[in-house]
Protein backbone atom coordinates (compact mmCIF):
# COMPACT_ATOMS: atom_id res chain seq x y z
CA UNK A 1 0.00 0.00 0.00
CA UNK A 2 2.91 2.70 0.45
CA UNK A 3 4.66 1.90 -2.15
CA UNK A 4 1.48 2.48 -4.33
CA UNK A 5 1.06 5.84 -2.36
CA UNK A 6 4.71 6.61 -3.15
CA UNK A 7 3.94 5.66 -6.62
CA UNK A 8 0.96 8.16 -7.09
CA UNK A 9 3.11 10.73 -4.92
CA UNK A 10 5.91 10.60 -7.57
CA UNK A 11 3.83 10.89 -10.44
CA UNK A 12 1.33 14.07 -9.23
CA UNK A 13 5.06 15.84 -8.37
CA UNK A 14 6.21 15.36 -11.89
CA UNK A 15 3.21 16.37 -13.58
CA UNK A 16 3.04 19.40 -10.88
CA UNK A 17 6.33 20.46 -11.99
CA UNK A 18 5.92 19.58 -15.26
CA UNK A 19 2.68 21.43 -16.74
CA UNK A 20 4.34 23.44 -19.90
CA UNK A 21 4.38 26.63 -18.75
CA UNK A 22 7.08 28.28 -15.94
CA UNK A 23 4.24 30.07 -14.07
CA UNK A 24 2.51 27.01 -13.57
CA UNK A 25 5.42 25.04 -12.97
CA UNK A 26 6.58 27.56 -9.89
CA UNK A 27 3.24 27.48 -8.64
CA UNK A 28 1.93 23.69 -8.34
CA UNK A 29 5.55 21.98 -8.74
CA UNK A 30 6.39 24.31 -5.60
CA UNK A 31 3.19 23.88 -3.57
CA UNK A 32 3.61 20.10 -4.39
CA UNK A 33 7.10 19.70 -3.00
CA UNK A 34 5.46 21.24 -0.02
CA UNK A 35 2.71 19.40 0.92
CA UNK A 36 2.71 15.70 -1.26
CA UNK A 37 4.93 14.19 1.39
CA UNK A 38 1.94 14.33 3.53
CA UNK A 39 -1.01 13.81 1.05
CA UNK A 40 -3.07 11.07 1.22
CA UNK A 41 -6.23 9.15 0.50
CA UNK A 42 -9.00 11.86 -0.72
CA UNK A 43 -6.89 14.81 -0.56
CA UNK A 44 -3.99 13.28 -2.69
CA UNK A 45 -6.92 11.46 -4.87
CA UNK A 46 -8.55 15.55 -5.28
CA UNK A 47 -4.61 16.48 -6.07
CA UNK A 48 -4.20 14.27 -8.91
CA UNK A 49 -7.82 15.40 -10.24
CA UNK A 50 -6.25 19.21 -10.53
CA UNK A 51 -3.12 17.89 -12.29
CA UNK A 52 -5.71 16.75 -15.02
CA UNK A 53 -7.56 20.24 -15.78
CA UNK A 54 -5.64 21.99 -18.59
CA UNK A 55 -3.68 24.38 -18.08
CA UNK A 56 -5.34 28.07 -19.20
CA UNK A 57 -8.19 27.25 -16.43
CA UNK A 58 -5.72 26.36 -13.76
CA UNK A 59 -4.10 29.47 -14.46
CA UNK A 60 -7.07 31.52 -14.30
CA UNK A 61 -8.26 29.80 -11.33
CA UNK A 62 -5.00 30.31 -9.40
CA UNK A 63 -4.66 34.07 -10.78
CA UNK A 64 -8.30 34.67 -9.88
CA UNK A 65 -9.09 35.20 -12.99
CA UNK A 66 -12.23 32.96 -13.55
CA UNK A 67 -14.70 32.30 -10.42
CA UNK A 68 -13.78 28.79 -8.68
CA UNK A 69 -16.18 29.30 -5.78
CA UNK A 70 -18.74 25.88 -5.91
CA UNK A 71 -15.64 23.72 -7.51
CA UNK A 72 -14.26 20.49 -6.26
CA UNK A 73 -11.13 22.21 -6.19
CA UNK A 74 -11.65 25.65 -4.87
CA UNK A 75 -10.31 24.67 -1.69
CA UNK A 76 -7.07 23.54 -3.16
CA UNK A 77 -7.07 26.54 -5.33
CA UNK A 78 -7.29 28.76 -2.04
CA UNK A 79 -4.60 26.52 -0.53
CA UNK A 80 -2.00 27.56 -3.52
CA UNK A 81 -2.82 30.68 -3.42
CA UNK A 82 -1.92 30.90 0.41
CA UNK A 83 1.40 29.20 -0.03
CA UNK A 84 2.07 31.39 -2.63
CA UNK A 85 0.66 34.83 -0.74
CA UNK A 86 -1.51 34.94 -3.79
CA UNK A 87 -4.16 36.53 -1.03
CA UNK A 88 -5.75 39.82 -2.55
CA UNK A 89 -8.21 38.14 -4.16
CA UNK A 90 -10.48 35.44 -2.89
CA UNK A 91 -11.12 31.82 -4.64
CA UNK A 92 -14.45 33.59 -6.14
CA UNK A 93 -12.69 35.85 -8.52
CA UNK A 94 -13.80 39.39 -6.47
CA UNK A 95 -11.34 41.57 -4.79
CA UNK A 96 -10.95 41.70 -1.37
CA UNK A 97 -10.12 44.03 0.94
Amino acid sequence: MTDDLDVRRRRAAFRATHRGTKELDALIGRFATAHLPLMEGERLATFEQFLAVADPTLQNWIFGKEAISGSAFANLVGEIRAFHGLDTLNTSGDVTG
